[in-house]
């Protein structure tokens, strides 16, 4: 019988996957200063699709806690706020430009 390879495990949305939640973060962060233009930073609703995913990736990674603390849980918790950090990013380059009250 063969087997599967291990690429494969880690795109599969059933399996717990660190590398996959942290690249749907990233990955829509960088898309987030792309779309926004950066640092013109114009209004767009465009940037709604990043903050989801994103949302998506801090999710995928919140899967990965464990019940008992370990230094694997540690790194997960630190994880997890980088990527709220990074989706709070994403929400400021959507709202700021909606902001007349701070010119």
């Amino acid at each position: 019988m063969a087997s599967r390879p291990m690429v494969f495990s880690a795109l599969n949305p059933r399996n717990r996957s660190l590398p996959r939640g942290t690249a749907l973060v990233l990955g829509s962060l960088i898309l987030a200063f792309l779309m926004a233009g950066f640092p013109d930073d114009r209004p767009s609703l465009k940037l709604v699709i990043p903050a989801l995913v994103a949302a998506l990736g801090t999710w995928d990674t919140m899967r990965c806690l464990q019940h008992r603390w370990s230094f694997y849980h540690g790194a997960v918790v630190l994880l997890i706020y980088m990527d709220i950090m990074a989706l709070f990013m994403i929400l400021f380059l959507l709202l700021y430009p909606y902001g007349k009250w701070l010119l």
